[in-house]
């Protein structure tokens, strides 16, 4: 029995096995007890697993009879020992018999004796001679498919194993294994599954509600790392360069189209220099080669398109639905998303799908997703479930009630290459497990073919698009599968007993619901929307500031915002403090104390517009604290219409009249035409000096004693004019006539003199 420990690799430390031993012995008389003994025997060897043993290639994935089957990994000896006399081998078999065995022999971990199939032909093991503590030794593995003695169609399981002695195990063990399977369909099928891969173009926000001065608007991005997503290598360049390729329908988010589309135009970027001047972006060559690769891939295939900028339909059911103003942003968000793609790409686009996340749904949730005129939600297998006996895994398309289609993907082949694909031993296990779900669907007791939907991660990693794409093209022989789009997939006849309660609110995942925007997050939204509207009444030309504003509205409430608050939080601030910043560039100018003289004088009060365009719709209000002794006409207060020109200022004069004086505080402040303030007020001070009625005589007095003077003035230079004219008149005519030349002179001389 010791030795059959030692090879099971029950017990390595010799201690146990000797406290094994005495136990036997005192137990030997109870059969049943010693059994209850030796039971875990397995599952205390695979918890002395020694050797790690990854698979990075098995190929072809779904062979056929002609095939030499090649499997190539490593093997890393991660025991303190150094392992000896080992070969690597090969284990086929037994054939599985349903999903569910695949999902026990995908979670089984170590060696497992009288479970795990014994090695086939040793002349095909990969023999090791030595493997030292921490080193790790690469092996291939080649053998003739007919070598494998595979039998009926279906799916089968593959170990590849490590056996080998250590000094303490001097007896030949198994060490360390690895599990995959193999999809054996050599011949095509009678009847063939319809299967349905969504292959999503979605990133995260990156286009704040910034944009230039210039006629073209040139939007302001968050950063440029979304050239880092489209230059050759990166996440979006590869679901484009593979999906062109491949038998899909490209679900796109249309928000993204409209950023690469103002990359190829010109764009600016947030700088972080202390200035905060945005910078210019420098991507416009990658923007404008992702663009047109993009174009040429869609060409002839199905394209739905999500509202614009992904809106969280989970989010808006269970916290912003009851918002004001919230849920009718589906709608034009709905409408701009067919408007773009068609704009951008050049093909036609449906937009009759939505896509809660996770595709995890309740009631609120569908009722939110449809309200935007969508018929069908994308759902999934582990949220609508199935609670009858069918036997098998129904078709895609439930009706749920009220014209509305779940359309319910498989969650095994939906969550099939979540993990990290960038090693190249979980890509080859994710890759056998996908194509031997889809095996066993299609081997599944049915009368009728099915169609099935497989929606893969929002925003794949470009190791997981190129693990997706290999499990693609391991069905293109079309043995068991063929491929189908998302709208044949919706309309596909349902299965009449398949699942259609759609559950109830308390079985939405804790752990998605956690992710969900706040109701905080959607008043503040509505805050921003409060401002926008009563900004974009004042304007000539709304649409500068509705349109950028509108397409952040539908940002704030992306799905790309989930596990990230704070940058979340952080966005809608930005947002509100830029709308306020461009309602504040329409003000009234801060004005300095006046001091008003008599009972009536004109006040002047400036607005100044520094937007670009033009801004009416506006009248400036003034308003005196104390009315009894400053008045505007015959009231308190006045006001005017104002229209001013971009970038100017424009001053308005108001007539005041005082009736006693002293200082009387003022009041301005700008309205729209429908009485809503707008802007800060400005208060400003009036000094009123009454003028007296002895104050106004004495004044009349000192003007009556000018006009007084100044005729007195003139009559005594009238009197001394006159008295000069009789005295030329009374002298001589003989002293005239002999003074001719001098009286000319003399005449002359007085003519000068009167001017």
């Amino acid at each position: 029995m010791a030795d059959a420990a030692d090879i099971q690799g029950a017990d390595s430390v010799p201690a146990r096995r000797r406290w094994l031993r005495r136990a036997v012995v005192l137990l030997s008389g109870t059969p049943v007890l010693a059994a209850l003994i030796y039971a875990p025997a397995p599952v205390a060897h695979a918890a002395d697993s020694s050797v790690d043993v990854q698979l990075t290639e098995v190929s072809p994935s779904a062979p056929i009879k002609s095939d030499t089957l090649t499997i190539s990994g490593t093997v890393v000896n991660t025991g303190p020992e150094t392992i000896k006399n080992a070969h690597v081998g090969l284990r086929v078999g037994p054939r599985l018999g349903d999903r569910s065995a695949i999902g026990e022999v995908s979670d089984r971990k170590g060696f497992r004796p009288g479970v795990d199939p014994g090695e086939i032909d040793s002349a095909f093991a990969v023999k090791i001679d030595s493997l030292t503590s921490k080193v790790g030794q690469q092996f291939t593995i080649k053998v003739p498919v007919n070598k494998l003695d595979l039998g009926a169609d279906g799916v089968y399981q593959l170990g590849v194993s490590l056996s080998g002695s250590t000094d303490s195990r001097p007896h030949e063990q198994v060490l360390g294994i690895q599990r995959t399977f193999l999809p054996w369909q050599p011949d095509p099928a009678a009847k063939r599954s319809s299967l349905t891969y969504v292959w999503p173009l979605i990133s995260t926000t990156h286009v704040t509600a910034e944009t230039g001065s210039d006629e073209l608007q040139t939007p302001v991005f968050l950063d440029d790392s979304l050239a880092d997503e489209l230059r050759p290598g990166g996440r979006l360049e590869r679901m484009v360069a593979l999906g062109k390729d491949l038998p899909v329908t490209w679900v796109i988010d249309p928000d993204l189209l409209t950023a690469v589309d103002a990359m190829t135009k010109g764009y600016r970027v947030r700088s972080p220099n202390p200035d905060g001047k945005p910078v210019q972006g420098r991507n416009r060559a990658v923007a404008e080669q992702w663009l047109s690769a993009l174009e040429t891939a869609v060409q002839g295939k199905k394209v739905v398109a999500l509202p614009f900028a992904d809106p969280d339909i989970a989010s808006l059911a269970h916290h912003g639905k009851d918002v004001s103003g919230t849920l009718g942003q589906l709608r034009p968000a709905t409408d701009k998303a067919k408007q773009a793609v068609e704009t951008v790409l050049h093909v036609p686009a449906s937009t009759d799908f939505s896509w809660p996340v996770d595709g995890a749904i309740d009631p609120a949730i569908v009722n939110v997703a449809t309200s935007a005129g969508a018929h069908n939600v994308l759902a999934r297998s582990d949220s609508l479930q199935e609670t009858g006996a069918l036997g098998y895994t129904p078709t895609a398309a439930r009706p749920i009630g009220a014209g509305t289609t779940a359309v319910v993907a498989d969650a095994d082949l939906s969550t099939a290459f979540e993990g990290d694909m960038a090693a190249a031993g979980n890509s080859t296990l994710a890759v056998q497990r996908f194509l031997a779900h889809s095996l066993a669907l299609n081997l599944q007791n049915s009368d009728e073919p099915r169609s099935y939907v497989v929606t893969p991660q929002r925003r794949p990693t470009a190791s997981q698009a190129d693990s997706m794409a290999v499990a693609l093209r391991g069905l293109q022989a079309a043995r068991w599968t063929q491929p189908s789009d998302l709208e044949a997939a919706a309309a596909a006849k349902p299965d009449p007993g398949a699942a259609t309660q759609v559950p109830g609110a308390g079985q939405y995942p804790e752990a998605l619901a956690k992710q969900e925007l706040p109701v905080s997050a959607f008043e503040k939204i509505r805050t921003t929307q409060s401002t926008l509207d009563h900004f974009k009444v004042i304007l000539s030309a709304p649409d500068r500031v509705e349109i950028p504003f509108g397409n952040t509205t539908n940002r704030e409430m992306s799905t790309s915002w989930r596990g990230r608050p704070e940058e979340a939080a952080a966005y809608r601030d930005q947002v509100q403090a830029y709308l306020i910043g461009l309602t504040d560039k329409v003000k009234v100018v801060p004005k300095s104390d006046a001091t008003l003289s008599g009972h009536s004088a004109t006040i002047p009060v400036s607005v100044q517009n520094s937007l670009v365009q033009d801004v009416h719709n506006l009248v400036l209000r003034v308003k005196s604290a104390n009315p009894t002794r400053l008045m505007f006409g015959d009231s308190g207060e006045a006001e005017q219409e104002v229209t001013v020109q971009g970038g100017h200022s424009q001053t308005v004069k108001f007539t005041a009249n005082a009736t006693a004086s002293g200082p009387v505080e003022v009041s301005a402040r700008l309205y729209t035409k429908d009485g809503v303030p707008y802007g800060k007020e400005r208060k400003f001070t009036v000094e009123a000096t009454e003028i007296t009625p002895t104050v106004m005589l004495v004044i009349a007095g000192g003007v009556l004693l000018l006009v007084l003077a100044g005729i007195k003035m003139y009559a005594s230079r009238k009197r001394v004019a006159a008295r000069a004219t009789a005295e030329e008149n009374t002298q001589p005519s003989d002293e005239s006539t002999d003074t001719g030349p001098q009286s000319t002179e003399g005449s002359g001389t007085g003519e000068t003199v009167d001017r």
